[in-house]
């Protein structure tokens, strides 16, 4: 009897093991199985199902949306401070430090960025000085196209040595995309997908405290209305360095507000009817005030901040796909390749929508040059959200990055630390969250590079760019004209170590 007192609850504890778990109803078990009774849905399920449709719809819209969201933050942020039109081209003239917010800024190079309106002022010339390098995107940060070859062949977007005038400078004529006139020759003609166009300028230094060079190169650019040079307002050039602005997208319902402007402001593409008709059903319809009630607001605010979180899981919880097949760099490592498709985010039969959330959620304008594998063209920017261990990097926390001898960048290196929320340089006290090859780095005495992150200093005698604690941070290791050792991949970044 004693036996088999001590067989029955092993055998009952082995029988309850084999029992199937049986989970709550999710959310989505509720919303398929609501009952028909006698062929038709209660009333109160009907209008269950109609919420959940807006809500589907607006967190679609928002993700379909991110590059114009983007954008417009930028343009609104930066017209906000400086000022609207043609003629204003703010210049980061000490360099972009962390009191600018706006996705992943480079830190080390000299930028320009500008915002044109070919609706309220038609055509526009942009005179490029020679040597000058830059990017011209549509609102949707789209490289704009050349409206015919030049040269035996179609260009988009780059502007410079990448670009069609091949470094010597040059006329570029911008049309609206519902230009029907006349097209004077003379000029590297261009059709714009929208009214609105980015003019995104860079400028680089070998000497921190030298940094007029790429200043000057910068403030001969001339942009006035086809025909009318003469009458043109003159050019103004503001120091954006220093002064704390905010050109970062919204992450919550404020978002749609946004959304309505561009849309009432922008051209129909005809492409986009689907999703225009997408937004209609959440009142955004151009030339209609946006007005939605009280509850119908809260639920887009939910959207947004839903469809926020989503784009900044997709960018930094890479999985293997066969949208995206190359989005790590090494297959060793954790470093992530931010644009690992085409500048338009084209595939041969689909648009690669992941990919381009993931990029404009931390990043803003896309170019053909970024994309191009040409050893010393362009530029590379491996990701790395986590450590070697996989885990996500926290400010508290104490890192080193090991980067091999010989780093393969014919014109420069950084590493530059972000704030994995908003995407802006990390606000850590510093006067720039990065480490250049112009900031002439200490190397081992193997010629490699240690770079240490954490909220204190290492000590003397060692690269340390600071993180802040309690926040999170992420990286991008940029590599100007990247050279042969990195597309054969002899050589590579270490993932970054946690120190114990």
């Amino acid at each position: 009897m004693k036996k088999v007192c001590l067989v029955l609850p092993a055998v009952l504890c082995l029988t309850a093991c084999n029992q199937p778990v049986t989970l709550p109803p999710s959310h989505y078990d509720r919303l398929a199985d609501q009952p028909y009774i006698e062929s038709y849905p209660l009333k109160v399920d009907i209008s269950v199902l109609k919420q959940e449709l807006l809500f589907e719809r607006a967190v679609q819209a928002y993700l379909w949306a991110l590059p114009a969201l983007n954008m417009y933050g930028m343009m609104e942020g930066s017209e906000k401070v400086f000022g609207k039109g043609y003629n204003i081209l703010p210049i980061f003239r000490e360099r972009l430090n962390a009191k600018t917010l706006i996705t992943t800024p480079n830190s080390d190079i000299i930028c320009a960025l500008g915002y044109l309106d070919l609706k309220e002022d038609g055509p526009l010339v942009i005179e490029v000085p020679p040597g000058l390098q830059g990017v011209l995107d549509d609102f949707r940060q789209r490289p704009i196209r050349s409206e015919n070859q030049i040269d035996g062949r179609d260009w988009a977007g780059d502007v410079g040595l990448s670009g069609p005038d091949h470094g010597n400078g040059g006329k570029y004529l911008i049309l609206p995309p519902d230009y029907k006139g006349s097209i004077p020759s003379g000029y590297f003609t261009y059709r714009s997908g929208t009214y609105g166009v980015f003019v995104f300028w860079r400028g680089f230094f070998k000497d921190p405290k030298q940094l007029s060079e790429p200043v000057k190169l910068m403030e001969r650019t001339r942009i006035y209305p086809l025909g009318h040079e003469a009458t043109a307002r003159g050019m103004v050039f503001p120091d954006a360095s220093d002064v704390p602005i905010n050109m970062l997208y919204p992450q919550d319902g404020n978002a749609f507000e946004m959304l309505s402007r561009f849309i009432d402001h922008e051209y129909v593409d005809p492409a986009d009817m689907e999703m225009r008709g997408f937004l209609a059903s959440l009142g955004i319809i151009q030339g209609k005030p946006f007005a939605p009630d009280g509850p119908t607001l809260d639920l887009l605010d939910k959207a947004a901040r839903t469809a926020s979180r989503i784009g900044h899981a997709i960018a930094y919880a890479y999985q293997p796909s066969g949208m995206v097949p190359n989005g790590l760099y090494y297959a060793n490592r954790h470093w992530i390749n931010p644009l690992p498709t085409n500048a338009a985010f084209t595939a041969d039969t689909y648009n690669n929508i992941d990919a381009r959330t993931s990029f404009f959620t931390y990043a803003f304008s896309a170019s053909p040059s970024m994309v191009v594998n040409t050893e010393n063209i362009g530029a590379k920017s491996p990701a790395a959200y986590v450590d070697s261990d996989n885990n996500f990097l926290r400010g508290s926390q104490t890192y080193v990055l090991h980067l091999p001898p010989n780093i393969p960048a014919a014109i420069f290196w950084s590493v530059t630390v972000y704030d994995p929320i908003t995407g802006s340089g990390l606000d850590n006290g510093q006067p720039f969250p990065s480490l250049n090859t112009m900031d002439k780095p200490l190397q081992n005495s193997d010629g490699s590079t240690d770079i240490y992150f954490g909220p204190k200093s290492p000590g003397a005698g060692k690269n340390w760019i600071a993180t802040v604690s309690g926040k999170g941070w992420f990286t991008l290791l940029r590599l100007y004209g990247p050279t042969k050792a990195f597309f054969e991949q002899s050589w590579k970044p270490d993932d970054i170590k946690k120190l114990h």
